[in-house]
């Protein structure tokens, strides 16, 4: 028996009468919320399930004991993304890991079959119909998780693997962590310092690098961040989400006058002091920015765009930037993005145009992932944090880190090139 206060509904699956696979999930999402220190479970209006992404045998086991139970997904349920295109059935080569590209394509099916939308993205907060503020839901990548928190405004915790499809079956998850308000409130306070000029806090490659910053230095406490402009873009929010969960554990933060539960900085801090106050002065950005790069300039053999997934603003500044240029002979630029984006992006010409000059678009996967697509290796430039910070790890490259300026200037030359005016500071 439990400790957790169940409904009816909850105690009759979590006793077997609802079948094995109702009883298996209720039991997971039980003893969830007893770990978290749960009274009770709640309802969630949508999830975004990570489990379908392949890891191996023990994903496409999981997902057949689920449909073979007849199990289904209770709400609205939206997939992540997955190690393989659908389109590109080559992009990474199937010679190479036969099985591991047989075992993806399996378990996409499979998650189909039980009720998800099959959207493969990890940025599902840019396609339409999602939660909104206040919204109890699932979320289960890491920037989405941070991202529906911070810049959405719904609850959640981040749910692993299995856990997140348990919550599916069920409709419900543990009232505990995230769900609940005292356990919103900002902990510590990173105030950017006078030295940053408004300029730079404006630029989306800011976002990455403070987000850099912040992940690193705040762990998984939830960091309140001051100074930011109140026209700071969705693009620059979800790279602080990417930023921040990769390279700490950030499910949530706050952006003063700018995410939707921070309209100032009192109730960001819950009118609570913060358990400590950190100045983010240009000497720290610079650092940063730094640290997300583990290779000097030189000649480039790709260009790694769309992590967290390309969205339509992305787009158009990227079909600006390439205007009357093409990518350099022999150099692979790869946009990863979902399918939603880019059929809004192709309705607009920029698909076509930016073939034309040499970009490639990618769907339903990420570039960072293993096993490496073609071309990843060698000297890589991204303007994603998230990218720099795993890449390195998982793939035979070495990163270059720069904006999305800097990486299209550095596409059409084929060697990295940086503008370093923005980094400059002003006199304190």
């Amino acid at each position: 028996m439990t400790t957790l206060d169940l409904s009816d509904t909850d105690r009759a699956a979590y006793s077997g009468e609802r079948g094995p696979v109702l009883q298996f999930a209720a039991q997971m999402v039980v003893r969830a919320g007893e770990l978290m220190g749960a009274r009770d479970l709640i309802d969630v209006s949508f999830v975004h399930v990570d489990a379908c992404h392949y890891y191996g045998q023990a994903h496409v086991d999981f997902a057949r004991f689920v449909v073979e139970g007849g199990g289904k997904m209770m709400v609205p349920s939206w997939t992540n993304t997955v190690p393989v295109s659908v389109e590109v059935p080559d992009m990474r080569p199937p010679e190479k890991t036969p099985e591991f590209i047989a075992g993806a394509r399996e378990l996409m099916g499979l998650y189909e079959q039980m009720g998800c939308r099959p959207v493969w993205t990890c940025a599902p907060y840019q396609l339409p119909g999602g939660p909104g503020l206040g919204e109890h839901i699932v979320g289960s990548e890491s920037n989405a998780v941070t991202y529906y928190n911070s810049a959405v405004g719904a609850r959640t915790n981040k749910y692993g693997d299995f856990l997140d499809v348990c919550c599916a079956l069920l409709g419900r998850v543990p009232n505990a962590g995230l769900h609940l308000d005292d356990n919103r409130r900002g902990q510590i306070l990173f105030r950017l310092a006078d030295d940053v000029p408004e300029a730079l806090r404006a630029q989306e490659m800011l976002a990455h690098v403070l987000g850099h910053h912040v992940g690193k230095t705040a762990r998984s406490a939830i960091p309140v961040i001051d100074g930011l402009p109140a026209s700071t873009t969705l693009d620059s929010q979800k790279a602080i989400s990417a930023a921040t969960a990769a390279s700490g554990g950030v499910a949530l933060f706050h952006a003063v006058g700018v995410t939707p539960e921070a309209p100032d900085l009192e109730t960001a801090l819950g009118s609570q002091d913060p358990a400590r106050v950190e100045t983010v002065d240009m000497d720290t950005l610079r650092t940063a920015r730094d640290d997300l790069s583990t290779a000097s300039p030189g000649p480039l053999d790709m260009v790694a765009l769309g992590t967290p997934h390309f969205s339509f603003t992305e787009f158009a500044r990227l079909v600006d930037l390439m205007k009357g240029q093409n990518v350099a002979s022999g150099l692979i630029v790869y946009v990863s993005t979902s399918r939603h984006v880019r059929e809004l992006a192709a309705q607009k010409g920029w698909v076509e145009e930016l073939e034309r000059a040499g970009v490639q678009i990618i769907v339903d996967t990420c570039t960072y992932f293993t096993p490496a697509v073609r071309g990843a290796t060698g000297r890589v430039m991204t303007n994603s944090a998230k990218w720099a910070y795993y890449a390195p790890g998982m793939l035979p490259v070495e990163v270059c880190f720069g904006s999305l300026e800097d990486c299209v200037r550095s596409a059409v030359a084929s060697e990295v090139k940086r503008d370093e005016s923005l980094w400059q500071g002003r006199p304190t």
